[in-house]
């Protein structure tokens, strides 16, 4: 693991990477209406067993993606007004890219693969100055971390 250094001297009070510092794309237009992203990939790893006590190898099975966007409920009605009849999981694939662009200027890039949107919902109550929408995604794949 790497950790944050400068010329060999911890890095103590540097600047890391913010929720300013965090560009967000669908369909490579940014979004700015956006106050929350999520996306996570599991992997199935299972330990083999054979002759004694202890695994003698392991294996690898299937990886399962997932993600959720958080909205203004303003972003998400532009975005329903491109889906036929107004419903998001209607809409085509898409990739969401999340671009991180901390104060170092080194941009590290994570590309969440063909996605679709797998609900819509909206939740309001009494005193409530805006409404945050969670939609849930149904990604192909994650690429994570590359550089631009």
């Amino acid at each position: 693991m790497a950790s944050i250094v400068n010329n060999g001297i911890p890095l103590v009070n540097g600047m890391l990477c913010a929720w300013a510092d965090v560009v967000i794309l669908i369909g490579g237009v940014p979004i700015t209406g956006i106050v929350g992203v999520e996306y996570s990939d599991e992997q199935e790893v299972v330990n083999k067993w054979g002759a004694g006590r202890h695994p003698v190898g392991r294996a690898k099975g299937r990886i399962t993606p997932n993600g959720k966007l958080i909205l203004y409920q303003e972003e998400v009605q532009a975005l329903q007004a491109q889906a036929p009849n107004g419903r998001l999981q209607d809409l085509p694939p898409f990739d969401v890219i999340v671009q991180y662009l901390p104060d170092s200027g080194i941009i590290t890039t994570d590309k969440i693969r063909n996605c679709q949107f797998s609900g819509n919902s909206r939740k309001w109550k009494e005193g409530d100055t805006g409404q945050e929408v969670e939609l849930p995604l149904v990604p192909s794949h994650i690429e994570w971390g590359g550089n631009e």
